[in-house]
Formats: C-alpha cells, sequence, structure tokens
C-alpha cells in the first residue's frame, strides 16, 4: 500500500523505528515529526536533542556504540572547556558541536527551526522530511522533589535521580504546530500515522500538547498505530518506567496504551506481554520491539505498516472519526 506516513518520534527509541520506517517508505512519503520539548541553550548554543539525535541515525553517522552523539567523535573542545573552568555535565563533541554552531548562526539570522533543519538534513543526505513540532518554543520543565527542574538538567545533569512529581510543557498552549504535520494529518489518502516507542511523558506528549494536534490526529483517516516502548515492565531506553512509577502508574504496556487510548487503531507489543483492558487487548499485537540491529528496525517498521494496512485497524479508525469531537 502507498501513501504517506507520519511518525512522531523522540530520541533515541523513536529514532531507531524512523530509519526501519525509511529503508521501507519512499521519502517523499514520510514525515518524521520531532519532540523539541528537551530543546534548550547551552554555552550560548541552541541545542536539540532529539532532532539531531534523527538527523544522526537517519543519515549514517550516529555512534552506534555510545547510543548517542556523533560516531568518530573527539572531545578536545570539552578537555579544554574543563581547563577554563567551563561547565562540563552536558557533552558536546567536537563533530557534534560544528551541528549546534551552524543551527545557532541561522536561527540568529531569522530561520526558522524548520528551516534550519531541513537545510542540515538535506545537506546530509537525508531523504525523508524532519520536521519539529512546532517552530515555537515548547520546554519540558519538571517539578521534582529537589524542585522545578529544565529537562536536560534533570535528564543529564543530575542523571535522572530526582523523584518526579509533575510535568509540564512550558509554552505549549501558545504553539503552532508546523503546518505540514497538518497538511499530512488531514491528507484523505494518509496510510499510516505511527507513534514510535519514545517515551511517552517526556517525547511524544510534549507533540500532542501543541493545540490542534491531538484533536488532529483523533480524526485523521489514517490508523494510528503505537509501539510500546515498556517491555515486561521495563524501559528499553531512559527513565519511562521510572517517571511512571513516581507519578503514580505501575509501568507498563498497558500503562502507555493509556496515554493514547483515544487515538490508537493498533498497538505492537513485545510477544508474550499482557494487557489488562479489553480495549487494549483488542488493538494489541505482538512484535519483536527491541531494535538491536537494523535488520531488527526494518523488521519492526513492516509490522508496524502491516498494522496500519490490516482491515482490523482501519476499522479501529472508522469508529475512532465517528466518536464526539
Amino acid at each position: 500500500m502507498t501513501g504517506k506516513v507520519v511518525a512522531l518520534s523522540g530520541g533515541v527509541g523513536g529514532a531507531k523505528l524512523a530509519l526501519g520506517l525509511a529503508r521501507l517508505v519512499a521519502p517523499e512519503d514520510l514525515l518524521i515529526v520531532a519532540n523539541t520539548g528537551d530543546d534548550f541553550e547551552h554555552l550560548g548554543l541552541s541545542i536539540s536533542p532529539d532532532i539531531d539525535t534523527l538527523t544522526y541515525v537517519l543519515s549514517g553517522l550516529d555512534d552506534t556504540g555510545r547510543g548517542w552523539g556523533r560516531r568518530d567523535e573527539s572531545w578536545n573542545f570539552m578537555a579544554s572547556l574543563k581547563e577554563v573552568g567551563g561547565e562540563t555535565w552536558f557533552l558536546l563533541g567536537d563533530r557534534d558541536l560544528a551541528l549546534h554552531v551552524e543551527r545557532t548562526r541561522r536561527l540568529r539570522q531569522g530561520e526558522s527551526l524548520a528551516a534550519v533543519t531541513d537545510a542540515i538534513t538535506r545537506q546530509l543526505g537525508i531523504g525523508p522530511a524532519v520536521i519539529p513540532m512546532s517552530d515555537d518554543p515548547v520546554r519540558t520543565k519538571l517539578r521534582t522533589d529537589q524542585g522545578w527542574l529544565d529537562f536536560q538538567h534533570y535528564f543529564v545533569r543530575l542523571h535522572c535521580e530526582p523523584r518526579v512529581e509533575e510535568i509540564v510543557f512550558e509554552g505549549a498552549a501558545d504553539a503552532a504546530p508546523h503546518p505540514a504535520l497538518m497538511e499530512a494529518l488531514a491528507e484523505p489518502n494518509l496510510r499510516a500515522i505511527v507513534i514510535c516507542p519514545s517515551n511517552p511523558l517526556i517525547s511524544i506528549e510534549p507533540i500532542l500538547a501543541v493545540p490542534g494536534i491531538r484533536a488532529a490526529i483523533a480524526r485523521a483517516a489514517a490508523p494510528v498505530v503505537a509501539v510500546s516502548p515498556i517491555v515486561a515492565g521495563q524501559a528499553l531506553k531512559g527513565p519511562t518506567a521510572k517517571m511512571l512509577a513516581e507519578l503514580g502508574t505501575k509501568p507498563s504496556a498497558e500503562a502507555v496504551f493509556q496515554r493514547y487510548a483515544d487515538l490508537l487503531d493498533a498497538y505492537l507489543v513485545e510477544d508474550g506481554e499482557e494487557l489488562s483492558s479489553a480495549e487494549s487487548r483488542a488493538r494489541a499485537l505482538p512484535a519483536a520491539t527491541i531494535m538491536r540491529s537494523l535488520d531488527d528496525r526494518v523488521a519492526l517498521a513492516r509490522r508496524v505498516l502491516d498494522a496500519a494496512d490490516s482491515g482490523t485497524a482501519r476499522d479501529f479508525a472508522s469508529l475512532r472519526r465517528a466518536r464526539p469531537a
């Protein structure tokens, strides 16, 4: 089946599935929407961690050993910064630094984040469009047992150690969704909307918090397919399970389903995963969700597309669209 595919993605886990989709879907038919709630300014530079991860993975420049950043990296800048007493808690490799410098330069000249992202991804030979969820700033803030923290300070500087008590997306209410996303979601021949296996709390929900996006997905013609980032109560990457537990929810594939329950038409979970609600079980499909290799990523992407193309998912999509707004 042909038609445009829209993928909502955070960083590492989402980028893996995005790469698999990029191997199966024509470049002009794949739109990858990146979370920008993680974005921040550091050392005077504009950093977009999830956009950067997608950029490196899709261009083949990612460091698969570390799981983040560019491969063949060197650290002379950080060593010199440490010598003069600078902040070194957020690592910027010498190769990685070039991307942040160029982004910051272009933003200061008046270009939008979307335009800068498009220019850089095209320069690096990436075929599918990678867009931010919005050109307006949205920042994830966490209320913790150590007070309010910017996301990167929680995630990187404090290694996710503080207890999370509340999450807010500062600026989301005033942000405008990227027009290309809204246009794609309104297409009558849209093939699939994919929610990648990213942290629902801090990677996908910032996207859904931008006014108009969740409602546009709810009324979209295409099936909505999500992949669970939780296997046997544990997150495949990052603090998803810890954060869910601290916010009062038992970490599970079921818990993730419930975050998207009003949207989903198919839900891919690790083979053998148990779901507790009739609604989730009706939409669940077993899959190999742990992506250790490129073959794994492509195989999961194919499973996602097959799920979207199935008559069952399309029937559920019809029921979803019939619900009162």
